[in-house]
């Protein structure tokens, strides 16, 4: 496949997935769970889900490894199974979707908080980083995708980290940020534009958010990305912000909702569209008609 990157720079659109974790609660994944315990116990499961978003015509597909670096895996006691954990969930998705779409390898905080605020070590954080990028990368992954990450300074680590291990894959990074009346900023404090500038020194090719927002607040999140940089920029939406229901969490944003905000998205000049939590192959589907209308 020619290289995402020469493929942005060219200026196409390209769409990304949908969530993972919501799709495989769908499929028996009990709540309290690791979602990576699938990789070891039920790789078809994610097969099945990564052949339903090529379908709906995704052609980023992510790994499920959001939480497979050795450190978080550690809770579950799943530490001495990062390497395997990794390749399998890397293995399925190139099984269902061959060389049809790119293969994002899926990179999630540590959940340990920094020093000072917490008690991890910078250097751990980037060693467990390194440790879970060097299986995805063997594993064949096409590009690396940073994601979900409320601090900056680990957000760099897990960059840096990236380029250590592979200097030329493909670095996506992306930020949640939450709402405050000030603006938008990551849960340590910093505005987008200093997250965007900090990744990018870091050495990532493609900044953005994902999760924390629907669509909606995601628009102003991107206008704010495309003020500070003329890198491609990511943007991978909530379905809304979930509601408790009495049949579990729900994600009000509709499929038709998150296409016409992807539509707002290609205005600003967003280039990777997806979704996060709460959308499935039918959002995902509605936002590739959105981005085919505008080509």
């Amino acid at each position: 496949m020619e290289s995402i990157l020469e493929r942005l720079q060219r200026g196409d659109v390209i769409v990304g997935d949908g969530a993972i974790g919501t799709e495989l609660m769908k499929r028996g994944l009990r709540r309290g769970d690791p979602p990576e315990s699938y990789n070891l116990l039920k790789p078809e499961v994610l097969e099945e889900v990564a052949a339903l978003y090529l379908a709906a015509g995704a052609e980023i597909m992510t790994t499920n490894t959001f939480g497979a670096s050795p450190l978080r895996l550690r809770q579950f006691c799943l530490e001495k199974d990062t390497e395997a954990i990794n390749r399998l969930a890397v293995e399925a998705v190139r099984r269902a979707v061959s060389h049809k779409a790119y293969i994002s390898g899926s990179v999630g905080p540590s959940a340990l908080s920094l020093r000072p605020a917490g008690d991890a070590e910078p250097a751990a954080i980037s060693a467990s980083f390194e440790r879970q990028l060097r299986a995805l990368v063997s594993a064949g992954a096409d590009m690396i995708c940073i994601e979900t990450m409320t601090d900056t300074t680990e957000a760099v680590l897990a960059v840096r980290a990236a380029r250590a291990v592979s200097p030329k894959i493909p670095v996506m990074a992306t930020m949640s940020f939450q709402k405050s009346p000030q603006g938008f900023s990551t849960m340590t404090g910093d505005s987008v534009r200093n997250a965007a500038e900090a990744l990018l020194d870091a050495g990532a090719d493609i900044v953005g958010s994902n999760c924390g927002n629907g669509m909606e607040d995601m628009v102003s999140i991107a206008r704010e990305f495309r003020a500070c940089t003329r890198k491609p920029i990511a943007i991978n939406g909530n379905a809304g912000l979930p509601v408790v229901m009495d049949s579990g969490l729900v994600y009000p944003e509709t499929p038709e909702f998150m296409a016409a905000r992807a539509a707002e998205l290609l205005e600003i000049g967003i280039q990777i569209i997806g979704g996060c939590c709460g959308t499935g192959p039918e959002h995902i589907r509605a936002i590739r008609r959105a981005v085919d209308e505008r080509r």
